[in-house]
């Protein structure tokens, strides 16, 4: 999992700067934190976007292959009616 590094006592330095006061700071600095913590368990990593990429040539592999099944099965339930329509004709 990815992981951003976020200084919290530059950004409570920063708002102290800005004219918050100790505990406004220390809390808005947590909270940040905690804001950014939760929203980068759902970022995605190269890693994550390889295996996928992995999975779906897999399954699209699969699905071609069953395509390639289907059209012979067409083939021989066409060409077996074909076969009994000619000879209803011959008979």
């Amino acid at each position: 999992m990815a992981t951003i590094t976020f200084d919290t006592l530059a950004f409570v330095k920063r708002l102290k700067a800005a004219g918050f006061n100790e505990d406004q700071s220390e809390a808005l600095s947590e909270a940040f934190k905690a804001s950014q913590e939760t929203s980068i368990k759902d970022l995605a990593t190269k890693f994550d976007l390889k295996d996928l990429e992995i999975k779906m040539d897999r399954d699209f592999a699969e699905v071609k292959a069953e395509q390639r099944l289907i059209k012979w099965m067409m083939g021989f339930v066409l060409a077996g009616i074909a076969a009994l329509i000619l000879k209803s004709f011959f008979s």
